[in-house]
């Protein structure tokens, strides 16, 4: 008769998963880290495409705003250009801050991982916000596609090896 592995408990306390592992420097890199890394370079392109797609659709973007706005209101071409430089900007800046944060990820930085799973968080409870109160729709031309790596990355670098992995510096 063979022997099962024990299984682990449902529910751990928030002591035990606190707690510093053990220090050991010269830790392999987990596979978790190097999927949670890759996904969150997987969101940084589809980050990058969803700003391709709205400068490219931008006419049509701003011409719903104006419908949303009212019937008399139509928004003059220089204020449209800044709103479009504008987001381009903000989000090209903060999808390249996500990529630094994928590298620090793959190099074994915690607070990199924490800061990541902390934005897969509030980006999957806005999603959800969004649904529940606004009735929008999840598809694949909209937040299906963000909202899944999000999902995936929060599951990948929430593991105890990827937890280990960037706590390995760490004594206690």
């Amino acid at each position: 008769m063979t022997k099962t592995p024990e299984k682990r408990p449902a529910f751990e306390s928030p002591g035990d998963l606190v707690r510093p592992v053990g220090y050991d420097p010269d830790m392999p890199r987990p596979a978790a880290i190097s999927a949670g890394a890759g996904l969150v370079m997987l969101r940084v392109i589809a980050g990058f495409l969803w700003l391709a797609a709205l400068a490219f659709n931008w006419g049509d973007v701003a011409h719903s705003i104006e419908v949303e706005l009212g019937d008399d209101v139509e928004l003059p071409e220089d204020l449209k250009a800044i709103g479009l430089v504008l987001i381009l900007t903000v989000g090209g800046i903060a999808t390249l801050l996500e990529g630094v944060l994928a590298v620090l990820i793959y190099r074994g930085h915690n607070w990199a991982r924490v800061l990541v799973m902390l934005y897969a968080a509030v980006s999957i409870s806005a999603a959800f916000t969004t649904w529940w109160v606004g009735g929008q729709d999840i598809r694949i031309e909209t937040t299906l596609v963000t909202l899944s790596l999000d999902i995936l990355v929060l599951l990948a670098l929430s593991s105890r090896q990827a937890a280990a992995y960037s706590r390995r510096r760490q004594r206690r």
